[in-house]
């Protein structure tokens, strides 16, 4: 399973990006792979291919209309584990003793 963080936008359409990058929330809403939205960008989880996939379907949505495009992509991959998105964060909690901001 993976970890996967993302953040796509169009560099050529002004300031105010977030009809573009609504989009691909859509699109990742839509394919069934876990995530979470973050300020800066999405979290999936999964396996390669169906994450990727994802990955690949909101740049073919955004190169649609869009002439340039930045993407940062970070992977985490762990053999065998599986709900990271949460576990991840409730480990952290359990060291802290107690809640974080999410």
């Amino acid at each position: 399973m993976i970890l996967l963080e993302f953040s796509m936008s169009p560099m050529d359409k002004g300031e105010s990006l977030s009809p573009y990058v609504s989009r691909s929330l859509d699109i990742v809403s839509k394919s069934g792979v876990p995530y979470r939205l973050t300020p800066m960008g999405t979290c999936l989880e999964g396996e390669w291919d169906e994450v990727m996939g994802v990955i690949q379907q909101c740049y073919e949505k955004m190169s649609s209309d869009c002439n340039r495009i930045t993407c940062s992509i970070k992977i985490d991959y762990r053999k065998g584990k599986s709900g990271r998105l949460d576990s991840k964060i409730a480990s952290i909690e359990k060291t802290l003793g107690r809640e974080v901001n999410k």
